[in-house]
């Protein structure tokens, strides 16, 4: 009996590791030297990390100086929230849980209907003279790329004492991430979206901008974040990050693939609701629903073909909940409850669209007639 064939599509979860990065990873596993010593060995360790924010900086039109590595965004984003604790702080409603869930007394900026968070609601709400603002730049589950620049410029110039932050981890390696240009204070970025280790991530801060540390304990990082580094992490994190600036623009025509998946489910099933459609997208990401069809179902289907996707809904202590990117764009229970999300990676190869297409049609077959209008 031949082994089925695993396609994996859930990138905007993590990302397959790129094999150059996974070579240079093990050459310095291989390496002893704590890079906080000043023998040859960890001097050897220190130049793997330099590098690495050298390459880092350069993805993102920065200096190296400016670029501090954290264990991943979530740390980031927690470092940076943590300081506006008790102040006014605005947050998009689509952000990722590792923002929402450190101030959940925050005010939500509403988005469109397309996902898009909306500039005329963010002005209002600057009257408040908010300390913070978090808006990401490309959310996680529609993919949607959000007008950054227009908003920095908006709170620049209606509340310019307020402090701006930006989650860019779905955007880094996808799209042009350009930190002088989109003029936050603080940026989180993290390796394993775009090829990278798991485990590695940065956060990046303007000059002058001022947060209050997480953890105590080191002088590492120019004391902005103790803790021994995770120097084969990091090295990674630099290899990945060399990587997807030579390889942008491939990664960007993934949108062929993407645009012909929808295409072809929406043929067979034209009650199928794609999210963000009609929004700026990321080149790899669609999210997609059957309206009366729950998640789950369509999710085991799916996995027992041989294609890993994931859900547009979260489940806390066995309660599945609507997805809340899905409901902040005032997208119905019973829509929301089915949505799969579909995200490419520099691996997708054309076998593996017809792969997903087929599998996506044969489980359309066995539950069509279920489906809700």
């Amino acid at each position: 009996m031949s082994k089925k064939r695993s396609i994996y599509m859930d990138c905007n979860a993590t990302m397959p590791v790129k094999p150059g990065v996974v070579d240079v990873m093990t050459n310095v596993l291989r390496e002893t030297g704590n890079a906080s010593s000043i023998h040859r060995d960890g001097r050897a360790a220190r130049r793997h990390i330099e590098e690495a924010r050298a390459a880092l900086a350069a993805l993102i039109g920065t200096n190296p100086a400016y670029v501090f590595f954290t264990s991943g965004a979530t740390e980031s984003n927690n470092t940076v929230l943590k300081t506006f604790a008790g102040q006014n702080v605005l947050l998009s409603a689509i952000e990722h849980p590792s923002v929402l869930e450190v101030l959940p007394e925050a005010a939500k900026i509403p988005v469109t209907p397309d996902g898009i968070v909306d500039l005329n609601a963010l002005e209002e709400l600057l009257a408040t003279k908010p300390a913070l603002v978090s808006i990401m730049l490309v959310n996680n589950e529609s993919g949607v790329i959000q007008p950054i620049a227009e908003a920095v410029r908006l709170i620049r110039k209606k509340s310019p004492t307020t402090i701006v932050h930006c989650d860019a981890v779905q955007a880094l390696g996808r799209i042009t991430v350009d930190f002088s240009a989109l003029q936050v204070d603080f940026l989180s970025l993290s390796a394993h979206k775009m090829g990278g280790p798991q485990g590695s991530g940065a956060l990046v801060m303007a000059p002058g901008a001022k947060i209050d540390k997480l953890l105590r304990g080191g002088g590492q990082e120019k004391r902005q974040r103790p803790g021994t580094e995770n120097v084969a992490g990091i090295a990674g994190f630099g290899v990945a990050a060399k990587l997807a600036d030579a390889d942008m623009a491939a990664f960007q025509a993934l949108s062929t693939h993407r645009d012909r998946i929808e295409e072809t489910l929406l043929n067979a099933e034209p009650r199928l609701k794609i999210f963000g459609r009609n929004a700026p997208r990321v080149s790899n990401t669609t999210q997609l629903a059957l309206p009366g069809m729950t998640a789950e179902t369509q999710l085991m289907a799916m996995d027992l073909a041989g294609v890993s996707l994931s859900s547009g809904s979260a489940c806390s202590s066995g309660t599945v909940k609507p997805s809340h990117v899905l409901q902040a764009m005032n997208v119905p229970d019973n829509e929301a409850m089915g949505a799969l999300r579909v995200s490419l990676g520099w691996h997708t190869t054309k076998e593996d669209v017809d792969g997903l297409i087929a599998a996506w049609l044969e489980m359309h077959a066995r539950i069509k007639d279920k489906i809700t209008a």
